[in-house]
């Protein structure tokens, strides 16, 4: 609520019965977009001082003119104010209010500038001209003919999306995704979600079934129809999947579509029939799929059979000779495990190579890059996210890409450009944090890859399986199917090497060592309330970690936390942090966050359009009110927003572990307390520490660190890939190239 307001109108007598009121919007103190519930500062004619409206609008602007009905109160922190039960604006018909209605940023390309010339040319006809002659906008300075098409796009969109707006509300539902369901479905949004509004958490990112399911009903679309019964199952399987299961035995979807939905099993189970039928969904024996998942698992299986049966495109390499080589230019011995685990990757078609942090992982790869272009072969890298695959980059001095950016998605039609049909031109390819990719990631890259090609896989298996569907590289090993070389000779321990030293004693079930020595690289600050965590954290990332290592708190340090809720949740230590370290600078309000310039921030989603990816991090570098687009700088290039897609972005100050993977920063702050219980698992926590590379500071409780470290129970994925895997290589003919049993 807003604070004490400078005018208070006369007092008024309360009445029962509902007065009409009619003015013009001063300013918006206070908007709520998900629920459309608004205060506002309106001026009525003839009055001096403006008075203070609340009630619940899809839209509202500066200038515009408010219908309300309804009552005056006295509120008591705030005083007199109007209550309205009902509230409606309407464009302005005077030249003042059109200005500063068109002012107020709601068109794209007109700022408080061009708005007074539009005004000063075309006086009260100017909304006019927009909407029926815009062609006669560029009689106006500082507009050419692409500003004034953007104009009459933006004119356009305003107007449907205020459309939607109203639709949404009047069925019980928010406001905020209006923009992108216009933007999906064009003019005829209303009539597509008429038809079937189950069809929003299909196709708009943001919205779920709940929110579709109360337009439905809304609608009057039965709560027993099949339609709702369908969409029902389809929902559950897919909240599954976000919980990284592939399939559902039959009887317990059904059992979850009942207490969804309130359905009889009889009509839940003939729901689940069509969806069959229809091939939305896929059932195998009592496992039921969506489609795609289906596709993804029978297609890993395939394409890794095809890839051990096809014969290498290039003679094979005489192993002991390459790993002298490579040990003499790299001027390094290599344990046992390391020259294992080149052996395997020189002779077999495809391998895996796993370990935790400080084993040698990297220099591994680095030591095939070498060989394999000494061979003259062509060699590609890979990495599931931005940060990864730059420190292959560095280590190797050789190209890495993203896998999305290796395969180009093409938006147009949903595909990849590289497939089995158009694959990637490489002789060698090498995927790098192979535990962060997903079952249809994974699928994606093998068709992608010739059958000619050699392949090697690198992750770390005690990590935080990945935060899509499937358990990839847990399901490769375990399958049996391909070499394996376990790497567990520490070589990283230089200053100290506690980092490393305490995520393999994670890893082993055994105490963290916390003598937070002064020259240290990880130090262990116990606390068990809540505030007094915060407060450490604030400490060490505003003035210890800067003070003593010289590191960028905006750029350089990390806070980690198992969750994005509660009081030590991802969400409320960015608003913390955000005042601490950007407390100022130009500013916009959307989706209950203020992103401010200066702002880091990730990407919550894989946007294609963009070439922006789920977990990538930049900075806000400028924030355009007049074009309504905010400016983000990842890794030195320039990705544009429209505000009415600012969900896609989250504070970056603080992240959930999860989100985390695949990343490393200069130091990391990782909070650990007994109300994360549910999260306290011994996988978490050496991943939070292995995401440190020069700092780890771990804020919390001792007894939750210990909780974390003893339940080392993973959650078991539902997915059929590894039985797959070794049914689509039982009794393959092995090649030439085929390796060793895996090292130990």
């Amino acid at each position: 609520m807003p604070g004490p307001h400078k005018h208070t109108p006369p007092r008024r007598p309360r009445t029962e019965q509902p007065e009409q009121l009619t003015g013009a919007v001063e300013s918006v103190v206070f908007r709520n977009e998900d629920t459309g519930y608004t205060v506002c500062s309106v001026r009525l004619a003839g009055q001096r001082d403006p008075v203070t409206v609340v009630g619940s609008t899809p839209a509202m602007w500066i200038g515009e003119i408010v219908n309300a009905a309804g009552r005056w109160v006295r509120h008591p922190q705030h005083g007199l104010q109007f209550q309205a039960d009902l509230l409606a604006c309407v464009p302005p018909t005077s030249a003042r209010g059109i200005e500063r209605y068109l002012g107020s940023g709601m068109v794209r390309g007109i700022g408080k500038v061009i708005a007074g010339r539009l005004v000063k040319r075309f006086g009260e006809d100017t909304l006019r001209i927009i909407d029926k002659e815009s062609q006669r906008l560029e009689e106006v300075e500082g507009i050419g003919p692409l500003r004034r098409k953007r104009i009459k796009e933006s004119w356009i969109e305003q107007r449907a999306v205020r459309d939607i707006m109203i639709f949404l509300q009047s069925h019980g539902v928010g406001t905020a995704q209006a923009a992108r369901i216009y933007r999906a479905y064009g003019p005829s949004a209303v009539t597509r979600i008429t038809e079937d509004p189950y069809r929003l958490c299909r196709d708009i990112w943001g919205i779920g079934f709940k929110t579709a399911d109360r337009v439905a009903l809304s609608l009057g679309i039965p709560g027993d129809s099949d339609l709702r019964a369908r969409a029902g199952i389809v929902y559950v399987l897919q909240a599954l999947t976000e919980e990284g299961h592939c399939f559902c035995p039959a009887p317990e979807l059904i059992l979850q579509g009942q207490a969804l939905l309130d359905i009889p099993a009889e009509k839940l189970a003939e729901a689940l029939e069509q969806e069959v039928r229809r091939k939305a969904l896929i059932r195998e024996d009592e496992r039921v799929y969506l489609g795609a998942l289906y596709h993804a698992e029978t297609g890993i299986a395939a394409r890794i059979a095809a890839l051990r049966a096809a014969p290498a495109g290039f003679p094979p390499i005489a192993t002991d000779k390459a790993v002298a080589w490579a040990q003499g230019r790299m001027k390094l011995a290599f344990s046992p495990a390391q020259v294992g685990a080149l052996r395997m990757a020189f002779a077999a078609k495809a391998s895996i190579i796993t370990g935790g942090p400080g084993v040698g992982k990297t220099t591994i790869i680095r030591a095939l890059v070498d060989v394999f272009l000494r061979r003259r072969l062509r060699v590609q890298l890979a990495a599931p996210t931005g940060r990864a695959a730059k420190r292959m980059e560095e280590a190797t001095g050789h190209t890495a890409k993203t896998l999305h950016r290796m395969l180009k998605y093409l938006p147009a039609n949903g595909r990849f450009e590289f497939n089995r049909e158009r694959p990637v031109e490489g002789d060698i390819f090498i995927l790098d944090e192979v535990s962060m990719i997903d079952a249809p990631l994974m699928h994606a890259f093998l068709c992608a890859v010739p059958d000619r090609a050699c392949l090697v896989l690198v992750g770390d298996v005690d990590q935080l399986p990945s935060v899509g569907p499937g358990n990839v590289l847990r399901d490769l090993i375990g399958s049996g199917t391909l070499p394996v070389t376990v790497l567990d000779t520490i070589f990283r321990q230089q200053a100290g090497g506690s980092i490393v030293v305490n995520a393999h004693r994670v890893n082993h079930g055994e105490p963290l060592e916390t003598s937070n020595a002064p020259d240290s690289d990880f130090y262990f600050i116990e606390t068990d309330d809540p505030d007094r965590m915060i407060a450490r954290m604030l400490d060490l990332v505003t003035r210890r970690i800067p003070s003593k290592f010289g590191l960028d708190p905006r750029a350089d340090v990390q806070v980690l936390t198992p969750m994005r809720k509660n009081r030590l949740g991802a969400d409320n230590l960015n608003d913390v942090l955000q005042e601490a370290l950007n407390p100022s600078g130009t500013e916009i309000a959307r989706f209950g966050r203020r992103y401010r310039t200066g702002d880091r921030v990730m990407q919550i989603r894989n946007n294609y359009d963009k070439d922006v990816y789920n977990g990538d991090i930049g900075h806000i570098r400028a924030v355009d009110e007049m074009e309504q687009s905010l400016a983000v700088d990842f890794d030195g290039r320039r990705v544009d927003y429209a505000f009415a897609e600012l969900d896609e972005l989250a504070h970056a100050y603080a992240c959930s572990i999860h989100k985390s993977q695949g990343s490393e920063y200069p130091a990391a702050v990782v909070l650990l307390a007994t109300q994360h219980f549910k999260l306290l698992q011994r996988n978490l926590l050496y991943t939070a520490i292995t995401r440190g590379k020069r700092l780890v500071c771990l804020v919390g409780s001792r007894k939750a660190v210990w909780i974390a470290i003893r339940n080392d129970h993973i959650l078991q994925r539902r997915t059929g890939l590894r039985e797959r895997l070794a049914a689509a290589t039982r009794g393959a003919a092995p090649d030439g190239r085929s390796a060793p049993a895996p090292a130990p």
